[in-house]
């Protein structure tokens, strides 16, 4: 059994795979990560063969990888240093592009049919995109909307602190819902209007793949055709690891 671990800016989430199927998942906040947390998630001990970390917190990448080796007697595989996604990366400069992005682009490519198009709806909302020969050719970023929320709090004198919720009505009739309903109506639109911008590019019909803990609010609000894959980064680096080892 492999054991899948995707570090993230927002949560680490833990998936452990018998072949292709994934038996169990389970989420660690990143700033709250220790390791008698991940062990009381694990609770038994499954039988695991390997672990694979993809990771954009490079410090508790270390951490986590020492902790997991301590416990099952083997180092867990990095993504990037000692396996690669077989996938090309057209960056100029290569090792700017998350893990967890080439991830994404290689799980939509071996599930889904292509021109394709991922949206990861996290801390921040990438887009990347596959053309019809399931080439990877890059994509899009911009921020996430809790991090729209806490930006707005954070860099003015009046504006309060705002949880992010599902709006109740289009147009606040208060600050805190004004703030709310700006940031998941407006973070929606943005989605909608950059999708089509890359339909334009790579095709109207590609199909729109949503992950990330936030995609369920893009995909009430912006009124894209979106399929959710919400363990599409886990099913790609269990692909990796059997296409590699």
């Amino acid at each position: 059994m492999l054991l899948a671990v995707d570090i993230g800016n927002t949560n680490i989430t833990f998936g452990i795979f018998k072949g292709k199927k994934l038996q169990k998942q389970f989420d660690i906040p990143t700033k709250e990560y220790s390791k008698s947390k991940l062990l009381r998630k694990l609770r038994i001990k499954p039988k695991l063969s390997a672990t694979l970390i993809c990771s954009v917190v490079p410090k508790l990448t270390r951490i986590l990888q020492r902790d997991l080796m301590i416990e099952t007697g083997k180092k867990p595989y990095i993504l990037g240093n000692d396996l690669v996604v077989p996938i090309n990366n057209p960056y100029h400069k290569p090792n700017q592009l998350g893990q967890d992005r080439l991830v994404n682009a290689y799980a939509g490519s071996c599930l889904y049919k292509v021109p394709l198009i991922v949206i990861d709806s996290g801390t921040a909302i990438t887009f990347d995109v596959i053309d019809k020969n399931k080439k990877y050719l890059g994509g899009l970023i911009i921020p996430g909307m809790k991090i729209s929320l806490e930006a707005l709090s954070e860099k003015t004198a009046l504006l309060p602190p705002v949880s992010l919720n599902t709006p109740m009505i289009f147009m606040g009739c208060d600050t805190k819902n004004s703030i709310l309903n700006g940031i998941v109506f407006g973070t929606a639109g943005s989605v909608k209007e950059l999708t089509n911008k890359i339909k334009q590019c790579i095709g109207k019909n590609a199909l729109v793949i949503g992950t990330g803990g936030n995609i369920d609010l893009i995909k009430k609000y912006s009124g894209i055709n979106l399929k959710v894959d919400t363990d599409l980064t886990l099913k790609g680096i269990n692909f990796i690891y059997e296409k590699t080892i």
